[in-house]
């Protein structure tokens, strides 16, 4: 009786799935070839406009049936397909995140400037509802930053985040004998608490981190010293606020950021908007260019959001928004 309900049960939620999907593929997981689509424009050069959304990170993402590629291979396939096309002038990053991982940042951060360097394009950002520590400093080698004005960006900062089980496992008797070889392996163990000379040594390390993440603000940014002080807060600001410390260029919509890309880059109007996808979508527009790079979409969401699912590490991260990821 229980593998009847089990079969039903998975026959539904593939019924589903297939039911809210552009095409059924359960067991073939290999990806179709990225093409283009033009969103607007019939001109010969073009804008690609790059949809970076969610928790920054470099490992696969899991899901229930497959797994789908991180969001620095995403945007890193993309950056490498319009580096081949010569007709592409410039490149607008469609942003919303509130961070993630130091490395990954780092890493698209990388990856941006170096495409910069090798095309000679431009570089422009349009932030959405957020564009946050890791967000905003992969952002720094934009030569225009736009955001809404209802964005929040900011958090220019570092996170160490790792659990602590000392207080539930000496309430149920449970402990964890270690045997090691020098005497900081185990710093930052989950099963003790941390002395004082481990939170010195990690705080050292949060500190460099931070350090390089408020000396490319100042190399990019080139704030004054007032607003340095204000930034390194780590605090999150608003677009006015974020405006007036010249953390961004502009404040408007994302027709505005287009038309912006477009005059930095030296384009004529008729200039094409284009994306690139997997699969067709009907009725394309500017908001449809950060939908999800998939197959198939299910009408049943049974997974976690990334940020809870979180690894203890170092992050540029805005904890702030847990529930919005």
């Amino acid at each position: 009786m229980k593998k009847i309900i089990f079969i039903t049960a998975l026959c539904s939620l593939f019924l589903l799935n297939a039911c809210s999907a552009p095409r059924l593929n359960i067991f073939d997981t290999t990806p179709n070839p990225l093409r283009e689509f033009t969103l607007e424009g019939k001109g010969q050069n073009k804008i690609l406009i790059i949809p970076i959304n969610g928790m920054i990170s470099d490992s696969p993402k899991q899901g229930l049936f497959d797994t789908s590629p991180s969001l620095v291979e995403q945007v890193v396939v993309q950056l490498n397909k319009a580096q081949h096309d010569s007709s592409i002038k410039a490149v607008l990053l469609k942003v919303n995140s509130s961070g993630g991982t130091i490395t990954a940042s780092d890493l698209l951060y990388h990856e941006i400037l170096s495409y910069k360097v090798k095309t000679g394009n431009k570089i422009s950002v349009i932030m959405m509802d957020l564009a946050a520590s890791g967000a905003y400093y992969l952002s720094l080698p934009a030569d225009m930053i736009m955001a809404h004005p209802t964005t929040i960006t900011g958090s220019v900062g570092v996170i160490f985040m790792r659990p602590k089980a000392v207080g539930l496992m000496s309430k149920i008797g449970l402990g964890v004998e270690i045997n090691k070889f020098g005497q900081n392996k185990d710093m930052g163990s989950p099963f003790r608490e941390s002395n004082e000379e481990e939170k010195i040594l990690m705080q050292k390390t949060v500190d460099t981190f931070g350090n390089r993440f408020i000396q490319l603000v100042q190399k990019h940014r080139k704030l004054d010293e007032a607003s340095l002080k204000e930034v390194s807060t780590a605090r999150v600001f608003v677009a006015d606020d974020a405006l007036r410390l010249r953390l961004i260029d502009k404040i408007g919509y994302i027709r505005d950021a287009v038309k912006e890309t477009k005059t930095i880059a030296g384009l004529a109007d008729d200039a094409r908007i284009v994306v690139y996808r997997r699969y067709d979508s009907p009725e394309e527009n500017y908001y449809r260019a950060g939908a999800p790079d998939a197959t198939s979409v299910s009408l049943i969401n049974i997974d976690l959001p990334e940020i809870l699912k979180a690894r203890a590490g170092f992050y540029y991260l805005w904890p702030g928004a847990i529930i919005f990821e």
